[in-house]
Parts: structure tokens; sequence; C-alpha cells
């Protein structure tokens, strides 16, 4: 036998070795398909439905308190503003001009708008607390705000930030500031449940104590 034709033999044993090897393989394979359970397929198709529903449970969840502080970060910002000393100087006639209640709703829908929150949705609240006047405790209501695409929320200026019945014996006056309140809606999207489609309205609410 001459070196070609042992050089040719050597290669086809090779071949045939490979294919053998990879039969092997694929047998192996076949037998591990069929001997999977009936009964693990069925738990598995009773198991991924239930984690998929807990995956967009953690998301709506985690969105309805991403919203819940936007909106109450967008109270806070309306508040401030009321609260802040104006930009007039100090020097000038009126070093203090108070904001209107529309300027207050207008610093609240900048802040909406910046955290891409709609500011028409935004609801005056349903039920809001209960505010005395730091002059003489009668209650106050809120400031009508009238302006032109600007959100419908509560402002109250100089009230009591504490009722003065749950302050602590010998602690003076209670503090005097701005409220801000209003309400936004969230929408839940979850499937065969009974929260797929329904609106919660978020209530936001803050109160900041006057700089005067």
């Amino acid at each position: 036998m001459t070196r070609t034709h042992a050089f040719a033999r050597g290669g086809i044993e090779s071949d045939m070795g490979q294919m053998e090897t990879g039969q092997r393989k694929m047998g192996r394979l076949k037998k591990l398909v069929a001997g999977t359970s009936g009964s693990e397929i069925a738990e598995a198709a009773l198991v991924l439905p239930i984690l998929f529903m807990l995956l967009l449970g953690i998301y709506w969840f985690g969105r309805a308190f991403n919203v819940y502080a936007t909106i109450n970060h967008a109270a806070r910002e309306g508040a401030r503003a009321a609260v802040a000393q104006s930009s007039a100087c100090a020097t000038c006639a009126s070093p203090n001009i108070p904001l209107t209640a529309d300027q207050v709703a207008a610093q609240v829908k900048q802040s909406l708008v910046a955290s891409h929150l709609d500011p028409a949705q935004v609801a005056f609240p349903s039920s809001p607390p209960v505010r005395n006047a730091c002059v003489g405790g009668a209650p106050v209501v809120c400031s009508a705000v009238g302006g032109a695409g600007n959100p419908q929320i509560c402002v109250r200026f100089n009230v009591q930030l504490q009722p003065p019945a749950s302050l602590p014996a010998g602690s003076g006056a209670p503090a005097c500031g701005v409220s801000v309140e209003f309400q936004y809606p969230y929408q839940f999207s979850f499937p065969f449940t009974s929260l797929n489609m329904q609106t919660i309205n978020l209530s936001a609410g803050v109160q900041m104590t006057g700089e005067y």
C-alpha cells in the first residue's frame, strides 16, 4: 500500500468516526427530549404566567410610586415658590410680593411638564384637609386658580402648618406658611385581574414654612 492510499484511508476512517460521534450525541438528545415528563411541562405552564404577572405588577406599582413622588415634588416646587422672597430688591418699596394662586399653579405645571406628566389631568382634591389662618384661627378656603392652562390645585396662604392642639406644651405658636394640594389620576394595565384599567387618584400635599 502506497503512502497516498494510507493517508486517504486514514481520512475516511476519521470522517466515519466523527459521524458516529455526532449520531451518538443526537441519540442522547432525542432520549433527553423524549424523557421529559408531562408533569414538568404542566408545572412550567402554571409557573410562567404567575412569574409574568409578578413582573408586570412590579412594573406598574413601581410606576405608580414614581408618579406619586413626581406630583409631590411638583407640589413642593409650587409651595417653595409661594413662600420664597420675590425677586424684587430689598430696598424697593415692596420687597416681598406674594405670588398669586395662578403663579403657584404655573410653577406646579412647569415641574409636571419637565417630568413628562400631563398638567391637564390634575384635579382639585376631593376632600382637602382643614387649614386654619395664622391670624384668628378661622378655616381658610382654597385660593381660586383661573389662569388658562394652569392645573386646578388647592393653594392656601398664611395658614397654620400644625394644629395648636398637636403641639407640645410650651412650644409656642404654630408655624405659618403655605399649603399646596391636588390629585393626579393613575391607571393600571394589569390583564386578567380586577385592577386592569382601574384608575386611582394619587394625592399630593405639601406644607412649607413661610419666609416672612
